[in-house]
């Protein structure tokens, strides 16, 4: 049985694994009804990047800003996962695009995305597992 099957992470720490990572979830709400959409991102500076063309995912950061991230790993004994919730906005400065274009992300289909859009955080949490067996239940 493992003693301490859920370590909290630091901010640093959860920021680290988020820079490893390749593929989160986007999860917005607009209406009272959430959506999640798989995006590839780069995380750096203290932020979140992805690209996105025209649609829904778009739309709905439009009329909300809001949002949540999430990315999450695991082999057979252990996971971990981190999520940011923030704020999310289109860059339109050209200034910001063109550092934007500087970084290592891009799209992997191939579709044109000519938005970029930066999840800026405003609290960031983790967690690392470590799997095992259920303990028993009801102990005599």
């Amino acid at each position: 049985m493992v003693d301490n099957p859920i370590q909290e992470l630091s901010t640093d720490e959860a920021w680290e694994l988020l820079g490893k990572g390749a593929v989160g979830r986007l999860a917005v709400t607009v209406g009272g009804h959430p959506d999640i959409f798989p995006v590839n991102y780069y995380a750096g500076e203290g932020r979140i990047l992805f690209r996105t063309a025209e649609g829904t995912k778009l739309s709905e950061l439009v009329v909300n800003e809001n949002v949540a991230f999430e990315v999450d790993s695991y082999d057979g004994d252990a996971g971990w996962s981190v999520v940011v919730k923030g704020t999310a906005r289109i860059l339109s400065r050209n200034d910001e695009i063109a550092a934007a274009d500087e970084t290592p992300l891009s799209p992997w289909i191939p579709t044109i995305k000519y938005n970029y859009v930066e999840i800026a955080a405003g609290n960031i949490t983790g967690r690392r597992f470590q799997f095992g067996p259920e303990p028993e239940r009801y102990p005599v």
